[in-house]
Order: structure tokens, then sequence, then C-alpha cells
């Protein structure tokens, strides 16, 4: 396997159409080589090119299912790490844009993940007798390997109900990271009390919290977000709901809890799919996720008669997402048809081996 040492500046002036042909002429080169995974969030001019879409888990697994020796993943940092640590020894996985990275799983490092796990022990005795870490999968491969060496587990949006009821199984509380929103959601769905469920700020010395409030805690929440949901408020869902009382609210559950109360569905990006793609034709929506999915799912369900509505009334994308770009595409794939690789994401060995652990039980769950 050779390295490219290509910059690729000469590809970055490229124009979009010039990209797209030679996008088109790199694939037909590579063959079943390679395999393009696309995510729900990404651009309307790149996921035009992929040969499976999804949301991260599934495409990670559907993608360990091929042959193809590149996984080229039009994501972000993450879904590439977790696909190189499902996929098969002699896959490569790819990300386009090493820039690509998301806000939410860089609010939650390993150092403050440990620094947490030290404090809970002042406060608690052996926080491995007491607490079960989750991560969420948007998260880096070292906390998910925390999880697999401290007898956690990951969730997704969709498993994230078993998996709480699987981790309160092991012990009586859950360290969730690095998404608040989601995990306060589950949690209330459980019939956890709010004040039971505290929000750890690891900028703070014990997050922020009294020795009274950690003891009594039943989920541990840190302090994250997605940029993107955050956007959405309980006022945008009121407004609409007055112009159209017969209409549909659904949500993503990184969305906060007054959001989530206030749709008639919440669900993943795949449940949010399916939900609107099954509805009667002529229903009316409006949708708490990332733009570029909404706009799409706008466009096709326009001839069933169903209109499809973006909550946020100012623009807002995955701009992280947004970096991998047709001009990205081109480069990479025309480095892959010449036989050198680019932007290879390569989990280190003992840390995959451990994120694995974690991974393995969530699947072996859900």
């Amino acid at each position: 396997m050779q390295v490219s040492t290509i910059s690729f500046d000469r590809f970055n002036v490229l124009a979009d159409n010039e990209a797209q042909e030679r996008i088109r002429a790199a694939r037909a080169r590579l063959g079943e080589r390679a395999v393009l995974l696309c995510h729900h969030y990404q651009r309307a001019d790149v996921y035009q090119h992929a040969d499976l879409t999804g949301d991260s888990l599934k495409l990670a697994r559907l993608a360990s299912q091929t042959d193809a020796e590149y996984i080229v993943f039009c994501g972000v940092h993450f879904m590439a790490e977790v696909a190189d640590i499902l996929s098969k020894p002699s896959q490569i996985a790819i990300l386009p844009d090493l820039a690509a990275g998301c806000s939410m799983a860089d609010m939650a490092s390993l150092a403050k993940v440990e620094r947490c796990w030290r404090e809970l022990a002042e406060v608690l005795g052996k926080p491995d007798e007491l607490i079960t870490p989750v991560t969420y999968i948007n998260s880096a491969a070292d906390l998910k390997a925390f999880c697999g060496e401290h007898g956690g587990i990951v969730c997704t949006s969709t498993n994230a109900p078993v998996i709480l009821d699987w981790a309160f199984s092991k012990r009586e509380k859950v360290l969730f990271f690095p998404d608040q929103h989601l995990g306060r959601w589950t949690g209330f769905k459980k019939g956890i009390p709010l004040d039971e469920m505290v929000v750890w700020d690891p900028d703070l010395e014990y997050g922020g919290l009294t020795p009274e409030q950690i003891r009594k805690a039943k989920i541990l929440l840190w302090k994250g977000h997605c940029s993107v949901h955050q956007m959405f408020q309980p006022v945008h869902i009121d407004r609409w709901r007055e112009k159209h009382p017969h209409g549909f609210v659904i949500s993503h559950p990184e969305s906060m809890l007054e959001v989530c109360q206030k749709s008639d569905y919440v669900g993943s990006t795949e449940f949010i799919l399916n939900t609107i793609t099954q509805a009667p034709p002529g229903t009316h929506w409006l949708v708490g996720t990332e733009l570029n999915l909404v706009s799409r799912l706008a466009e096709e369900m326009k001839p069933q008669g169903k209109v499809v509505q973006f909550m946020a009334p100012t623009v807002c994308m995955c701009s992280t997402m947004q970096r991998i770009d047709p001009q990205h595409l081109a480069w990479t794939l025309e480095n892959l048809a010449e036989g050198k690789v680019v932007n290879q994401i390569k989990v280190p060995a003992h840390e995959a081996e451990l994120a694995r652990i974690a991974l393995d039980r969530m699947l072996a769950v859900s």
C-alpha cells in the first residue's frame, strides 16, 4: 500500500461539475474495491454518490459485511473510527476530510472522563462497583475503550432505552456521555425523576455537584450537546401548531427535553425517515433534526402530497460534516484508484480491542 503525498490544493480549486465528473471516473476505475458510505446528514452533492446510506452504526455494520477493500466514509471522524473497529482486518477505513469532526464528541475527552471517574471514586468509593459508564456512539474511540475497560457499553439514539435497562441491571448508577439530552430523555421515559438526573460539568470540580447530589443521582449526565439539535426550541413548535393544528411534530432525542415533550414522535434519523415515509399522503410534518436530511425528505415526500418542514427558523446543519465536499471526495477516490491511500482512520490496536468490547456488548443487548 502506498500512502499519497499529493497535495489537495489542485483539487480544492476544481469547479463542482468537474469534481463530480472526476468522482464518477474514479469510482468506475475502482469498481467494487471501494464502498462509499454517506450519513443521512451529508450534503446532497456528495450523498448522490453513496452506495450505502443510513445512520453511523448501520453504515459501519453494512460496510463490514462487504468485500470492499476501501470503506470511504462520508460522515465524521467517530463514524470512520467505528467502521475501522467493526470492519475486517483487510479493510481500510477512510475519511475524505480529516477536519470533519463532531462538536458533541469533542465535548467529552478521555482526560476529562478519567478525572470525573477519579472524583466519583472520592465521593462514592469504587465507581466500577456502583456506576455503569455509557457512551453515545457519537464519541471518540478512546471513550468507547474506557467503557469497555470499566464494564460499560455504547448506545445509539435507537437503542438507548434498552441499553439503559442493561446498565441499571449491572450497577445502581449511570454515567452518560457526551450528550446530556439523549440521556435525559431516555431516563425521563423510564420514569427517573429529573432531580435524580444531574448534569456533570467537566470544567468544574466534582462536576459542579455536591456530594449529596452525586449520591442521590441515578444518572450523571455529561454537560454536552449537539450544536444542531440545540437550536430547536419549544416556541418553534408552539408557533407551528398555531398554523397547523392537525400536523405532526417529530424530533430527534438529541433535542432538549422540552422539545421532545412537545413532539408527537421522538426517535433516531432512521425512525424519522421511516415514520414520515410510512405516514398517510397529505400529512404535514415539522421535523427537528439536521437540515440536509429534512430538505432531502421534503423533496422525496412531495409526490405523496406530504409537507415536511424544518423546525428552526434559522439555517441549521452539521457544519463539520459539510466539510466533505465533492473536491475532497474526488481527491480521495482518484488517489485510491492510483493505489494511494489518503486519510486512513486507524484506531490503535489496544484501544480498538477495548472499544470493540463495549460495542459488542451493545450489539448483544440490542
